[in-house]
C-alpha cells in the first residue's frame, strides 16, 4: 500500500544527516594517520583519569570501561579465525603455506571503539548519579587479576599456535653494500 510522497526531510534530520557525513568525513581522514590518532586517545585518557582523579570518584564507571578495553585488546591480539575452533590455519611446519595474521578485530575499529567508550566515560562523569560509592581497592585489585589471567591464557594460546600479534609494520628492504666488480 503507497503512501504517496513522503514529506520533506524536517531541518533537524538534514542538520543530523550533516553532522554524521562530517563525522564520517573526518574519520575517513584520520585513517592513514596512525600515530595522531593513538596520541589523540592517549590524550583523551589522560583527560578522563586527571577528571576521575580530581573528583574522586566514578571508579565503577572506570571499571566498566576498563573491562570494556580489556575486551577490546582481546579481539585486537585474537586471530580471525581460531585455530582450535576451526582447525588448524597458521603454519605449524616450515613448508606449511603462510597465512598472514588476520585480526579479529581490526585496528582502526579497536582505536575508534576505545576512544568512543572514553569520551562515554567522560561524559558519564558529568552526571552524578554515576558516582556509585564503592571500595575502589577491590575493584582495582578484581581487575587486575582478571587482565592477568586473561592475558596468561592469551600469551598461551599465541605460543601453542605461534602466532605473534604484533608486528612493526612492511619490513623494508634498503640498499646494502654494493658488491664491487671483480675483473
Amino acid at each position: 500500500m503507497d503512501t504517496g510522497p513522503q514529506p520533506a526531510d524536517n531541518a533537524a534530520t538534514r542538520f543530523v544527516r550533516k553532522v554524521n557525513q562530517r563525522c564520517q568525513y573526518l574519520l575517513d581522514k584520520s585513517c592513514p594517520h596512525t600515530t595522531g590518532r593513538w596520541i589523540a586517545l592517549l590524550l583523551a585518557l589522560a583527560f578522563y583519569v586527571a577528571r576521575v582523579w580530581y573528583l574522586r570518584g566514578f571508579y565503577i564507571v572506570s571499571y566498566g570501561l576498563g573491562i570494556f578495553n580489556l575486551n577490546l585488546l582481546l579481539g585486537f591480539i585474537t586471530p580471525q579465525i581460531d585455530p582450535e575452533l576451526e582447525g588448524p590455519e597458521l603454519p605449524t611446519k616450515a613448508d606449511a603455506e603462510f597465512r598472514p595474521f588476520v585480526r579479529r578485530l581490526p585496528e582502526f575499529k579497536f582505536w575508534f571503539a576505545s576512544l568512543k567508550s572514553i569520551l562515554f566515560g567522560t561524559a558519564l562523569t558529568f552526571f552524578s548519579v554515576f558516582d556509585v560509592p564503592v571500595f575502589w581497592p577491590i575493584l582495582l585489585l578484581y581487575w587486575f587479576v582478571l587482565f592477568f589471567v586473561t592475558m596468561k591464557r592469551q600469551i598461551r594460546h599465541m605460543i601453542k599456535h605461534r602466532y605473534v600479534p604484533f608486528s612493526l609494520g612492511k619490513k623494508k628492504y634498503g640498499k646494502g653494500p654494493v658488491a664491487k666488480d671483480s675483473k
